[in-house]
């Protein structure tokens, strides 16, 4: 697995897995030089050396020599932030595209192997690990970006994520279960398509 494949520090696996979903639509591949990684945040911070460092927790003159090419291999770290922050910044206006079709119209699928436990009257499926790959309705994807967006955490997505699945999977799309409710734990992994 590759630095930037691996999960950003400070990230929980769902907010990754929407992160890599976005990846995935680009129509160009990222920037995958140093030099070329630099000169990209450099153009995307209208030429701020600081902003940049700052971002990259570097020095400036780390973040000059790398434009100019007088440095060429980064640390891992450095390496991990520049992939990171790079893709982050890489063709808002595909990944705008992407994401406004998933909250409209197309939905977004989800694969997930975690611990899921139920409420439900009369219920008698004990909670286990399962691996579920379903469709999330656009609605549900509308809330799950827009929760994204405004700084959820890990926490704040799982109980949206988890109704979501329980809508498509578990209860069909509300015609099986009523009252049904799942919950998801211990989320071994999640991966989302748009």
């Amino acid at each position: 697995m590759s630095d930037h494949e691996q999960q950003a520090p400070g990230r929980g696996k769902v907010l990754e897995a929407l992160a890599k979903a976005e990846r995935k639509v680009f129509t160009r591949p990222a920037p995958k030089s140093a030099k070329a990684q630099m000169k990209f945040l450099l153009t995307r911070a209208k030429g701020s050396t600081k902003a940049v460092a700052d971002r990259l927790g570097v020095s400036r003159r780390t973040v000059e020599r790398y434009r100019a090419g007088k440095l060429t291999t980064p640390q891992k770290r450095l390496q991990a932030a520049l992939v990171e922050e790079t893709e982050s910044e890489w063709q808002p206006q595909v990944r705008a595209q992407a994401r406004a079709q998933a909250a409209t119209s197309r939905g977004m699928m989800v694969e997930v192997t975690a611990y899921f436990g139920f409420t439900c009257t009369g219920s008698s499926d004990d909670g286990r690990e399962r691996q579920i790959t379903t469709d999330i309705s656009p609605t549900y994807v509308k809330q799950i970006l827009e929760l994204q967006e405004a700084g959820a955490t890990e926490e704040d997505l799982h109980p949206i994520v988890a109704e979501a699945i329980t809508e498509s999977y578990f209860t069909e799309w509300g015609t099986l279960a009523d009252g049904l409710r799942a919950d998801f734990t211990a989320v071994s992994s999640i991966s989302f398509r748009f």
